[in-house]
């Protein structure tokens, strides 16, 4: 299509809007608060990740609300994704991974989950309208699930990047036509186009409805390409040598322990390497970000406008060996920045309350003025803490749940480890395998900060960390913690595991309401209960 074709598309069914609209009706739809929803893909919060976003940190965070403990259910782009856009535990919307059979994107996704999107609901029932631009989900654009032909419901303008994270070279649906891109940077360089194509839906969208923007960035993604200004940018800068970098997990999976320590130079060359590319890439978004707040001043709207900051998962760079990756259960990996500013929030502050991205729909549909009783979503509305409500009742945990990705055959870079592990590094580090599959109850309590996780294996092996003591994670302690402690949490993580709705709300093991009944424990461990399984799709 002709470059001018988007712009031109916005212009008539901004014209179009203003037709249908009475006065009275325009005006109250204008009233309605705006959202934005920048996502970046695998943007650490625990190693520095916000560190180079100096504007975003001004014009997002001291202008509004950090949230401290921002965490995702899964710590893998495509189910983390799928839990942002359905407000849903990946045991209820049944993307467990990022390939089609693991239903990332798939048909069975686009027919079961798509139409009740937090997006599809703002359009159909909110008379939002409806902005997409960047990566979608991993296998969106799949000759098998319709290619980049497929829209779903809910997007008025839909500008969605074909299959994974690129910066060059890559194929857009501009509304279900497909779109080449090429290496020139003042054309091509995605986070570049994602910026331009937002502020031209600001500039000739309809000013009679309200608007939902959605703005996911390839940045800090592989393959870690930055913007040709930003190439000599952080050359001083290595991954954070924490007190878990370079060490043997010990008396972790055995996922952990393969890994070689202390690992070799050409391992940590590497990893300080996409550490300083990664940091180079949010320059770009920290552009955009500029530019957007910059053009929603110009046109008046910043001041009735929420705008969300967040990451799909955490990341990690040499911690307990493992060169680079997410996936893991461990706070490098599922915890997420998460800043947001608009009405009624006051400036500089920060909570410290449990969040998800499970929230993010039920917020946004909130701020919309949309009955949440009537989705089946898991997350809660953050309203009542954008806007400093006083005694709020809030959750004390959430779960974590991940199925590991392993195939039958073995690892060509590794073939000495066997079958089942995959994602492995020339040292045969690996970083993922069919067993790696794990279930996580993470609480934050006035007494508690612990995790108690147990994976799908034939040991069946459980780690428990007590945070307050061991804010990195190096000393697993479920062989010495209190047995009726291991016994609630391995309720409560079968509860869990199961719950859906209202009943993922319900009080964890340290709130005053809590319930256990010793007699509906399970003979054997609760991850059995409610094991993830593509047969379960």
């Amino acid at each position: 299509p002709p470059a001018m074709a988007p712009a031109a598309l916005l212009r008539g069914l901004a014209l179009a809007a203003l037709l249908v609209l009475s006065p009275a009706r325009a005006a109250w739809q204008a009233r309605r608060p705006n959202v934005v929803l920048i996502l970046t893909d695998d943007q650490d919060v625990c190693l520095g990740g916000m560190t180079p976003l100096k504007k975003t940190n001004a014009l997002i965070a001291q202008m509004g609300i950090t949230f401290l403990n921002a965490y995702v259910p899964s710590a893998l782009c495509c189910p983390s994704r799928a839990s942002i856009l359905t407000g849903k535990y990946p045991h209820n919307h049944h993307v467990v991974n990022n390939t089609l059979e693991g239903n990332c994107s798939s048909k069975l996704w686009q027919k079961i989950q798509e139409p009740y999107t937090f997006p599809a609901l703002l359009k159909s029932m909110c008379g939002y309208q409806t902005f997409f631009a960047g990566k979608y989900l991993n296998e969106y654009g799949a000759e098998d699930a319709g290619g980049v032909g497929h829209v779903p419901p809910g997007w008025s303008f839909w500008y969605a990047l074909e299959k994974n994270s690129k910066y060059y070279n890559y194929t857009l649906s501009v509304n279900g036509k497909a779109r080449r891109h090429g290496e020139n940077y003042s054309v091509d360089y995605l986070t570049d186009v994602l910026a331009n194509m937002s502020l031209d839906f600001l500039e000739y969208k309809s000013n009679f409805e309200p608007f939902f923007m959605m703005i996911s960035t390839p940045a800090p993604h592989s393959p870690w390409t930055p913007a040709p200004q930003y190439t000599k940018s952080f050359q001083n800068v290595s991954a954070p040598r924490n007190s878990n970098f370079n060490i043997h997990g010990k008396n972790k999976h055995w996922l952990i322990r393969q890994a070689k320590t202390p690992m070799t130079n050409s391992s940590i060359q590497f990893l300080d390497d996409a550490y300083r590319k990664r940091w180079q890439t949010l320059l770009s978004v920290d552009d955009l970000i500029e530019k957007l707040v910059k053009k929603l001043e110009l046109n008046g709207e910043l001041d009735n406008t929420y705008i969300f900051y967040t990451s799909d998962n955490g990341f990690h760079t040499g911690q307990f060996s493992l060169p680079i990756d997410k996936r893991q259960l461990y706070e490098f990996d599922i915890k997420v920045p998460l800043l947001v500013r608009g009405p009624g929030i006051k400036p500089n502050q920060t909570n410290k309350m449990l969040v998800a991205n499970i929230d993010l729909g039920p917020t946004i549909l909130d701020i919309a003025g949309y009955d949440l009783n009537k989705t089946q979503m898991d997350g809660m509305s953050l309203l009542p803490l954008l806007r400093g409500d006083k005694n709020v009742t809030w959750r004390s945990d959430f779960l974590v749940e991940y199925q590991g990705e392993g195939y039958n055959e073995s690892d060509p870079t590794c073939p000495g480890l066997g079958p089942g592990v995959t994602h492995c590094f020339p040292d045969c580090v690996c970083e993922d395998a069919y067993n790696n599959t794990y279930a996580c109850v993470r609480t934050l309590s006035t007494s508690w900060d612990l995790q108690y996780c147990e994976f799908d294996d034939r040991e069946v092996f459980v780690e428990v960390y007590n945070l307050t003591a061991d804010p990195h994670q190096i000393n697993n302690i479920a062989k010495t913690i209190d047995q009726e402690i291991l016994e609630k949490m391995n309720y409560r993580l079968m509860m869990l595991q199961s719950c859906s709705g209202a009943t993922c709300r319900t009080p964890g093991v340290f709130d005053p309401g809590y319930r256990f009944d010793p007699r509906l424990m399970f003979s054997n461990h609760g991850i059995r209960a409610r094991r993830f399984s593509a047969q379960s799709l």
